[in-house]
């Protein structure tokens, strides 16, 4: 069994390492020839190649709640945050609503084809040592997602649960853009079990993993005093992730 991980893992690595250059190439020519649209188009097919090459490691994807919402207003969708295999399943399945991240500068060199999307296709970069430029380009996307009826997707715990447990959501990000956006609308995303793909850090990465995703239903900000608002998505995230009834339809 331990000889099949391995070796199911080169292969995956293999094909992860061959996605993320020729997928850099793609967006470099979609977003300097033909634009956002056509560099948005190719990040979507990138997310899918990605959820595709875990599925040869057995990975099954659980997605229930509705996908096809309406993007009348912008949207800031809120997830418990397990693994940096949250990311493929978002923009893939939401990508109705053009989710853009707030990403650590870290991640914006060096990664093929993600740090060129991270700095290309609409999401901002922060500093976590300088909390004035971290404020600043949280509320810049604030401005960006009203403009343009987009989303963001933001993790409040900061880093990621490695138990699977979710821990205490912060309260500055959702603050900041909803100073800038009061009229988004909330989507609370559940995430459970994609902390199992990194028992063992990055290699091998677990084989067979059965990965959840609930997408509840929105929530008008301006329905709710900002820490009502919070308890409310920071309370039904956590109880779906405890939830042993997680809704288990498959993608």
């Amino acid at each position: 069994m331990i000889i099949l991980q391995y070796f199911i893992n080169i292969i995956y690595y293999l094909f992860f390492g061959l996605i993320l250059v020729v997928f850099h190439l793609i967006q470099w020519m979609c977003f300097n020839i033909f634009g956002y649209q056509a560099h948005k188009g190719s990040v979507d097919i990138f997310n899918w190649f990605l959820l595709a090459n875990l599925r040869l490691l057995g990975t099954r994807f659980h997605i229930s709640g509705d996908r096809d919402l309406s993007n009348d207003k912008p949207y800031i969708i809120i997830a418990n945050h397990q693994s940096m295999y949250d990311i493929p399943p978002i923009i893939w399945y939401l990508r109705t609503l053009h989710p853009k991240f707030i990403s650590k500068n870290e991640l914006g060199k060096g990664i093929p084809a993600i740090s060129y999307n991270l700095r290309h296709g609409g999401s901002v970069l922060i500093d976590r040592d300088d909390p004035e430029q971290a404020e600043n380009a949280i509320r810049q996307m604030g401005k960006y997602i009203r403009k343009f009826n987009r989303s963001v997707v933001i993790f409040p715990e900061g880093n990621r649960s490695r138990d699977g447990k979710p821990k205490r959501f912060a309260k500055g990000g959702l603050r900041y853009l909803l100073d800038e956006c009061p009229d988004a609308k909330i989507l609370p995303v559940s995430i459970k079990n994609a902390w199992k793909l990194h028992k063992k850090e990055m290699f091998p990465l677990n084989i067979g993993v059965n990965y959840y995703m609930q997408i509840h239903q929105p929530i008008e900000a301006a329905d709710y005093d900002f820490d009502g608002l919070h308890d409310k998505v920071e309370k039904t995230i956590h109880q779906s992730c405890y939830d042993s009834s997680f809704p288990e339809s498959f993608s």
